[in-house]
């Protein structure tokens, strides 16, 4: 018998990968109708609905349970956010093709602290775990960046947002300076289509944006189809 191709493999991979997605957001819009019974639709992506979110809904290199990243032990000890941010300055970013020649590979901390090289779902997890571990209410997100003129860009991210005294933060830990790293939520909110989110107890959150981006894209794709 013929055994398969690797092309073949990932094919299939892609398309059970769609169909996750696709009844996820099925899930979110049951959940959202459900929630906005009654009152005005949303209008801000940032609005959640607090909801099982399929770990594997994060993104394609998203293949264990959120607990996982926080299994073993660190060698970067850290005491403050600044800590963090003078350690995530002395990383390099690098995608996970030219790592580890595969499309997206989630690193855990501990290995991202061995290479201190990753892409920004290994930079917003390592950052998102020394967070937690220095008592700060973190949560790891993934989602689009807004590309400024370029609408129809798509770029999916992972970031991480964070509460300090009563004031959110957003943290961009693979950003190369300080004042880019973190930012008042208030004012880094609208460079940012949030998808899903999962907290130090690991529960996890669909977003607004989740679906208009479902929508968006949908919409692009029809504006680029040829007419008949």
């Amino acid at each position: 018998m013929r055994r398969p191709s690797r092309r073949h493999d990932d094919d299939v991979d892609a398309a059970a990968r769609f169909s996750t997605m696709r009844n996820l957001l099925r899930r979110v819009l049951s959940a959202l109708m459900e929630l906005l019974d009654g009152v005005d639709p949303p209008e801000s992506p940032w609005d959640r609905v607090a909801m099982r979110v399929p770990t594997t809904a994060f993104g394609a290199g998203s293949r264990e349970q959120f607990a996982h990243y926080f299994d073993g032990e660190s060698s970067v000890p850290v005491r403050s956010i600044d800590d963090i941010v003078d350690w995530l300055l002395c990383c390099g970013y690098t995608t996970d093709m030219d790592l580890f020649n595969e499309p997206d590979r989630w690193q855990h901390p501990s290995a991202f602290e061995q290479l201190r090289r990753g892409d920004c779902e290994d930079f917003a997890l390592w950052a998102w775990r020394k967070l937690t571990e220095i008592g700060i209410d973190a949560e790891f997100y993934v989602g689009r960046v807004r590309c400024g003129g370029e609408p129809d860009v798509d770029r999916q991210h992972a970031w991480v947002v964070y509460r300090v005294n009563g004031t959110d933060f957003l943290f961009e830990p693979a950003a190369r300076s300080r004042a880019q790293m973190i930012r008042p939520l208030a004012d880094a909110m609208d460079d940012y289509v949030p998808h899903f989110a999962v907290d130090r107890r690991f529960r996890t959150s669909a977003f607004v944006g989740c679906v208009l981006d479902s929508y968006r894209d949908r919409q692009i794709r029809r504006d680029r189809t040829p007419a008949a």
